[in-house]
């Protein structure tokens, strides 16, 4: 089978696992002769790692994204009764993390062009009650900090970054994550930084908030059997570390093949009738998704299926108008930006390893259903 009629996945780690693998199935074994597996010498090296890259003072290893932003709301004191700003475009955990903390989720729309938060319609929905604003740097666009950071001054809220899909993206020549109190990472396996099982990561320039991070993903506790907190269980694996800084070192060269990836789509789909994803103005795009906008999306993702290429639509349903919200009163209508970007975005293959041959079947298989009347 040549390369033009072969299946081109969604994602592709296993060319990237064994680029990797010798390296980290050594360091495997050194933290299996060591003995040290729970909070050891990579999690430690891979927090002062992470932190100089974002350009922070400190950064705390978490199991997963999701209690990142669990532990940075807690942490900040943020619970029932308060309110937080946040993007209906987004995965679950976004919303949900507020819920769990017994805050409310508040849902603003979103910018067609970038799909971020509208910054422009977050002042309107500040209330007495608002005590934060989690921008969502989707698919690895950077939202408009610099709109963010003045509006959360003007009003005294906290900034609490998802950084989920947006390793290493910055606005302003500053890094995603750099900008509010907390920066919450996820390192799943699809993620432009992913490890090889769950993990995440939270910068923070506080060093009272580090200190509270801290205590909260090992069960509160100040001390060996000593607790001044309800907490956690929720520490970044060492081995899961171990392959971090791994990747860490190079990631430039995942940013820059993703980047290629990402021009080669915008010269194949230029003359088509989609909507390429806009580079941000102020920032740089880290492309943990491709994703496209057109009126026949359905017709374009059932001919990538027939042709064994794979897509994904991000996201069917915002969240505004999911079941677990029905409590907040939404309506269709709404927000509807987002609502009708439902019904026409779809994400392409992307990944560092992805060939030009790869990208080019995808742009031809997409080029003719959109050939068909």
């Amino acid at each position: 089978m040549s390369e033009l009629d072969a299946p081109v996945p969604m994602l592709d780690l296993s060319s990237q696992f064994e680029s990797l693998a010798p390296e980290w199935l050594a360091s495997i074994r050194e933290t299996g002769a060591a003995g040290s597996f729970i909070l050891g010498p990579n999690v430690r090296a891979f927090e002062e790692e992470a932190a100089r890259f974002t350009g922070v003072r400190h950064a705390v290893g978490v199991a997963n994204g999701t209690d990142a932003l669990l532990l940075s709301l807690r942490a900040l004191e943020i619970g029932p009764g308060d309110e937080v700003i946040t993007t209906p475009w987004t995965f679950f955990a976004s919303a949900e993390v507020i819920s769990l903390v017994g805050a409310t989720p508040v849902f603003v729309d979103i910018d067609a062009d970038s799909f971020n938060l509208d910054v422009h319609q977050v002042e309107a929905a500040i209330t007495g009650k608002t005590r934060a604003i989690m921008p969502v740097h989707i698919f690895g666009n950077p939202v408009d900090m610099t709109t963010v950071q003045a509006l959360a001054q003007r009003h005294g809220l906290e900034i609490i970054e998802d950084c989920a899909q947006a390793f290493g993206a910055s606005w302003g020549g500053g890094r995603v994550g750099s900008f509010g109190a907390a920066g919450c990472y996820s390192f799943y396996p699809t993620k432009v930084l992913g490890g090889y099982g769950d993990g995440g990561l939270v910068t923070t320039n506080s060093d009272e908030l580090v200190e509270k991070l801290r205590r909260l993903r090992n069960h509160g506790a100040t001390a060996p059997f000593m607790h001044d907190t309800l907490g956690y269980n929720s520490r970044l694996d060492e081995i899961q570390a171990a392959l971090l800084r791994i990747k860490l070192r190079d990631v430039n060269a995942i940013f820059a093949a993703r980047r290629q990836v990402a021009a080669a789509y915008d010269a194949g789909l230029a003359d088509l009738e989609v909507i390429t994803p806009p580079r941000p103005q102020g920032g740089e795009h880290v492309f943990n998704l491709y994703t496209i906008r057109s009126d026949r999306r359905d017709q374009i993702r059932a001919a990538l299926t027939e042709a064994r290429i794979g897509s994904a639509i991000c996201y069917p349903l915002p969240l505004h108008l999911q079941d677990v919200y029905a409590s907040l009163g939404h309506r269709p209508g709404d927000l509807p930006v987002c609502e009708r970007l439902a019904d026409e975005v779809l994400s392409l293959p992307i990944y560092p390893e992805m060939t030009e041959a790869q990208v080019a079947r995808v742009c031809e298989v997409v080029r003719a259903a959109l050939s068909q009347v």
